[in-house]
């Protein structure tokens, strides 16, 4: 059967065939994606907390995003979407190849969670004026192209009051030595090719395309120590660094 994947111009069709050919190993928490499995655990422990303070909720209940609908950009195989499900949210996974969105789709349904996966790009949603509490940007802004454009979709989808959650690694020599060199040809923690310096994301490079609407709330770096696989929080946004954001009340809305 053919592949099935959008098209759009903040969309490289590179990175796709890459992911693509990955997306029977999502869930194989020992396979090339165990960095993000370990990651995951740590970035949903921050997605919890941020939220639970901003929407004022109880970080400790068992299910503080109730009521929510958030928006997970990249899904993927489902590793963050299902995780968000289980807190109480009202999530909706978008990928652009349909070959991910079928492992997300069959593991949701072994894992008894209605999940809204969908093949759409962010320009789909904010095309057709749809909006969310909250939306997850996480590990995605380093693989597009037309990154302004891409962003630009990205805050038009969060509601007037609503937050984003970004996380993604800093273009610095540090980030090229640490990420590339190190993760990707010395430790082999990740597939060759996986990142290119290039695309890679400064702060303010975020903060400007992602507009004067959405003003920054909390920034942290990410360290991971090469012994245990640890990820832990930094003083130093120089490699890997999360942002939450969120999109001022408009005239009416207040």
């Amino acid at each position: 059967m053919t592949a099935v994947h959008l098209s759009a111009p903040d969309i490289d069709p590179n990175e796709v065939a890459f992911f693509e050919r990955l997306a029977h190993r999502w869930w194989d928490e020992e396979g090339p994606f165990w960095p993000l499995h370990k990651l995951n655990r740590f970035r949903v422990d921050y997605i919890r907390a941020q939220l639970c303070r901003f929407f004022a909720r109880e970080a400790t209940a068992p299910r503080p995003l109730e009521g929510l609908r958030l928006l997970d950009i990249g899904c993927g195989g489902g590793l963050l979407s299902e995780p968000m499900a289980r807190l109480g949210a009202q999530v909706t996974g978008i990928e652009i190849t349909e070959k991910n969105l079928r492992v997300s789709r069959i593991h949701a349904d072994w894992s008894g969670l209605e999940i809204d996966y969908r093949l759409a790009t962010v320009h789909d949603l904010a095309a057709a004026g749809e909006t969310f509490d909250a939306v997850l940007n996480m590990e995605v802004v380093e693989h597009v192209e037309h990154l302004p454009d891409f962003l630009a979709d990205c805050a038009r989808l969060v509601r007037p009051g609503g937050v984003m959650v970004v996380a993604t690694i800093n273009r610095t020599p540090l980030a090229w030595l640490m990420a590339i060199i190190g993760a990707e040809r010395i430790m082999g923690w990740l597939p060759k090719g996986t990142h290119h310096y290039r695309k890679l994301v400064k702060p303010e490079e975020l903060m400007h395309g992602l507009g004067e609407q959405l003003v920054p709330l909390d920034r942290t770096g990410v360290r991971v120590n090469p012994f245990n696989r640890a990820f832990s929080f930094s003083g130093s946004m120089a490699v890997n660094y999360m942002m939450l954001f969120r999109r001022t009340a408009e005239a009416g809305d207040r």
